[in-house]
């Protein structure tokens, strides 16, 4: 017996003497799955092998990979490993008679560009929903967050990158004010909330995660030479260390899917396969509505032809909304130590269809390594019976390839390339920075306009300059009808300080009077002299003479 037998993908082999075939149709593979089990009890097996069978069918997987343990999908199996033996008596038990070592097509992804190649998205692709959750904002942080988003869309600043985010977050706080009256409460202190927890972000790391050049979902959907689906590896081991941004991550990749990809009804056969390792960091804490979301895309994804399946350590890890939309299930051994072990491993049994052959509950206690109840959709999609099933070996290496052979398979990816060099197109960091730094340039032009006049004026006060401009006539000579005649007189070149031994008479007399180092103060009922200049506002009346001066 191949892995694929003739009507669906072959599991393992159950009954009471593990002979029976477990398949799994194709055509409700994409109604979804569940991997669950204690630690070590065999759910990264079993999650291998199906890979391999949905790539060997033509179907892509994308896949997570926690403890570096499935990179192994990318080369053969070998004979001289340690559980040759295990394996090919386990194929020969379970009538798995084409059983034999293969290598599959694999693409490695890395969120830190250092184990593959990078993925990326934008800040505006995320959205505001799964940053918030991202962030870890409370509501009023959430509402900040969805207006500065609302002003990016009506201004038209891309957001990109964390920096783009980070300015625009700065621009929002200083015009709080004129926001607050269109959108709401907009408060610094929500503000600066945001921004610390961008900080975090960034120093977990977060900045790699989003910019450009943008993840290409098409590049998800390829296939080799043979026809064989691509397997797409995240590195997730050291994403483990920021839980959030992995279980934010996959749920921001599983919507972009959703909201991408065309209504194909039900196919033949899954488009796409996701397997989400590790699904209780999605559902920890969350908030309703992120919950709300994952059910709505696992309730409405099938539809476009992709198959979800959640690997965790107990069931009730799954909201149970979104474990109803489950129908392929393999349960894998869960330990009751403690009072709540054993509700959740009466509930798990539950949820299975019953068989008369033994008690599930007992079962799922009592199953081995390697061995899991199992029940997959049957016609009509109907829940199968329920069977203990001995999992069939992998063909592929079980364990990690070392760094050699990884780094082989990125340099001969099909995407090799395309998304190592970073891009920093034009978008809101930059315009703000514009906007800032053309403020500045007016703002330092009117302080240094202001200034020249504040320095003119005194100066013109002080009677430190004269032009002349205020002193267009005299009115020392009347003509013939008795009004004063206007007399020009030329400007001095410059001004001297008068003769000390210049008397008050002399100086009363002296034509030059407005350009000398007297001040005159003209009174309508006589005049006034002291040392100084002339002030043009100080000038008589229209009509009134000024007396001449002769400096000796």
């Amino acid at each position: 017996m191949s892995d694929q037998v003739e009507n669906g993908i072959f599991v393992g082999g159950g009954g009471p003497d593990y002979a029976e075939p477990q398949v799994m149709r194709p055509d409700y593979a994409n109604r979804h799955g569940l991997i669950a089990g204690a630690t070590g009890t065999g759910k990264t097996v079993t999650l291998q092998i199906l890979a391999e069978s949905f790539s060997a069918m033509g179907v892509p997987v994308i896949l997570s990979d926690v403890k570096g343990d499935l990179s192994g999908l990318a080369q053969a199996g070998s004979e001289a490993f340690k559980l040759h033996g295990p394996f090919t008596e386990r194929a020969t038990t379970i009538g798995f008679d084409t059983y034999a070592y293969r290598a599959f097509p694999v693409t490695f992804w890395d969120l830190f560009g250092q184990q593959g190649h990078p993925v990326r998205t934008t800040v505006a692709e995320m959205g505001p929903l799964l940053l918030s959750r991202l962030l870890e904002l409370s509501d009023a942080q959430e509402g900040v967050m969805n207006i500065t988003f609302r002003v990016a869309d009506e201004e038209g600043w891309a957001l990109l990158d964390l920096k783009d985010l980070q300015a625009l977050l700065v621009w929002v706080g200083q015009n709080r004010k004129t926001l607050s009256l269109r959108y709401g409460n907009v408060s610094t202190a929500s503000v600066g909330a945001i921004q610390r927890r961008l900080l975090v972000l960034d120093t977990q790391g977060g900045t790699s995660f989003f910019g450009e050049p943008a993840l290409d979902l098409s590049d998800l959907f390829l296939k080799d030479e043979a026809g064989a689906g691509r397997i797409n590896i995240i590195a997730a081991d050291k994403l483990m260390q920021s839980p959030r941004l992995y279980a934010t991550f996959l749920l921001w990749l599983l919507s972009e899917l959703f909201e991408t990809l065309p209504e194909v009804g039900d196919p033949d056969k899954p488009k796409l396969v996701f397997f989400f390792d590790e699904a209780h960091l999605l559902f920890d804490d969350a908030p309703k509505a992120l919950v709300d979301k994952v059910e709505q895309v696992a309730r409405l994804i099938r539809s476009k032809g992709v198959g979800v399946y959640f690997v965790t350590q107990n069931p009730a890890d799954v909201p149970e909304d979104i474990l109803g939309q489950l129908g392929n299930r393999v349960q894998h051994a869960l330990r009751a130590f403690t009072a709540k072990d054993r509700r959740d491993l009466k509930q798990a049994a539950e949820n299975y269809r019953d068989n008369p052959d033994f008690n599930i509950e007992d079962a799922i206690r009592e199953v081995g390594v390697g061995e899991a109840v199992t029940s997959l959709l049957e016609r009509k999609g109907i829940p199968g019976v329920a069977q203990r099933t001995l999992i069939r070996p992998p063909s592929s290496q079980l364990g990690p390839i070392d760094p050699a052979t990884r780094a082989a398979v990125i340099a001969m990816s099909p995407v090799a390339g395309k998304y190592e060099t970073v891009q920093d197109r034009d978008s809101a960091y930059e315009i703000l920075q514009r906007r800032a730094a053309d403020a500045a340039q007016e703002a330092e032009q009117a302080e240094a306009q202001e200034a020249d006049a504040a320095t003119a004026e005194r100066e013109y006060r002080a009677g430190r300059r004269y032009t002349g401009g205020r002193v267009s006539r005299s009115t020392s000579h009347p003509n013939r009808s008795g009004t004063p005649t206007a007399t020009a007189h030329p400007a001095p070149t410059a001004l001297a300080p008068p003769s000390p031994k210049a008397s008050p008479a002399s100086l009363a007399t002296n034509p030059v009077a407005p350009w000398c180092g007297v001040f005159l103060e003209v009174c309508f009922g006589g005049a006034k002299q002291r040392p100084g200049f002339i002030l043009a506002e100080k000038l008589p009346p229209e009509g009134r003479s000024v007396p001449s001066l002769t400096l000796p």
